[in-house]
């Protein structure tokens, strides 16, 4: 399956055509049927292939994914399209015209990168990846702006680019995800470095995880989130030293840090309001604390709470209408008062499983109404606030 050469061919090329759309539960019989016209090494392929472009749609859309070429760790480690799209803009508008792009994987960012008008050398030591990412820049017609070397890129020569974007391997085939930033394939002090060499942009892609001490005093760190669901955090070179921003997708909506102290802790209020998780990645809940004339409902968490609602691309707020200390009991014998059908549960700084609260607390719907629970602390205390999402 990571063979992609044979695919390649007229005949690979129409199998992948005729298998697209195939139903995983029905693999078996569509190859029992494939194999008496065409190679079972060859079928198994273009199943394969299929499986991951299926896959592949939720990071690039069903139009690229149906032409592109996927590896298993391609379509996992690659970055969204929306993403890539987000990073390649802010290098062109800063006037990058070049860049030298290593540890390519598929392609995804070299992509996005030649869609905005930048070339492109995309670099990674697996031949596979390399492979995939010369046939995805052919495909989506980009060949002519994206060179695709097979190179060790710690032994590459980037000095004729504008910019370097490194991602290194955060996944390893025995360890799995990788949390210790010198641990990543190539780690982050060479990555930092690379980046350091002459007086030129650079992007770093790095987990969001990072603790703030670990990000270099030269560097801009930017969080990003897309839909509500972190990404990746970005190490940038050349633009802002120290600044700390979040930036959410769609949008973007960009929060930059102005070193607020910590808000104040405030009683629960009319509204509670969930901060974007790139906004508490980048330690930027006193920001958005302030926008909304907030305070906190307890020192360790990022709930800020009001009496007035102020909408905000920066957070969800909720609407809370009960305040519980933490019992299932009496919650259960007021989701069922109330005729509650619809139970949904989210949680910050509590150990309780959503899922196995509402288990217990609705194992039967009473009614056609909606709740949503809020576990977390207040003042210390576990609390069980009770409301609806402002929309």
């Amino acid at each position: 399956m990571n063979d992609l050469a044979p695919l390649l061919t007229p005949e690979g090329r129409a199998l992948l055509d005729e298998v697209r759309d195939t139903d995983p539960a029905h693999e078996l019989a569509v190859a029992t049927r494939l194999r008496r016209d065409h190679p079972a090494e060859l079928v198994s392929a273009a199943l394969g292939q299929a499986r991951l472009r299926q896959r592949a749609v939720a990071k690039f859309g069903a139009e690229d994914a149906a032409r592109m070429f996927f590896t298993p760790n391609g379509v996992e480690q690659s970055t969204r399209r929306s993403v890539a799209a987000y990073r390649a803009e802010r290098l062109r508008a800063a006037g990058v015209r070049s860049v030298a792009d290593l540890c390519c994987g598929i392609g995804g960012d070299a992509i996005a990168l030649a869609r905005a008008g930048i070339r492109v050398l995309a670099v990674d030591r697996d031949p596979q990846a390399a492979a995939a990412a010369r046939a995805n820049a052919e495909a989506l017609g980009l060949a002519g702006l994206i060179e695709v070397r097979e190179a060790d890129v710690t032994e590459v020569d980037t000095s004729g680019y504008d910019a370097v974007f490194v991602d290194p391997a955060r996944r390893s085939s025995k360890r799995g995800r990788i949390f210790d930033p010198e641990a990543y394939s190539p780690p982050l002090s060479w990555a930092v470095r690379a980046a350091l060499d002459g007086s030129r942009a650079a992007a770093l892609k790095i987990a969001p995880g990072i603790p703030h001490e670990a990000v270099p005093a030269e560097a801009e760190a930017e969080w990003i989130s897309d839909g509500g669901d972190v990404k990746e955090a970005v190490l940038w070179f050349g633009t802002a030293p120290g600044t700390i921003r979040a930036t959410l997708l769609p949008g973007p909506h960009t929060l930059v840090s102005r070193g607020l102290p910590d808000p104040e802790v405030r009683p629960v209020g009319r509204y509670l309001y969930e901060p974007d998780g790139a906004v508490v990645r980048s330690h930027l809940v006193a920001e958005v604390a302030e926008m909304l004339d907030g305070g906190l409902i307890d020192p360790t968490i990022a709930y800020v709470t009001t009496d007035a609602l102020t909408p905000t691309p920066y957070a969800a707020a909720y609407e809370v209408t009960d305040r519980l200390p933490f019992n299932v009991k009496k919650l259960k014998a007021l989701l069922r008062e109330r005729e509650v059908g619809v139970l949904t549960v989210k949680k910050r700084g509590s150990a309780v499983e959503p899922e196995e609260l509402r288990r217990k607390a609705l194992p039967k719907p009473h009614g056609t109404a909606s709740v949503t629970v809020i576990l977390t602390r207040v003042a210390g205390a576990p609390t069980m606030l009770l409301g609806h999402p402002v929309r």
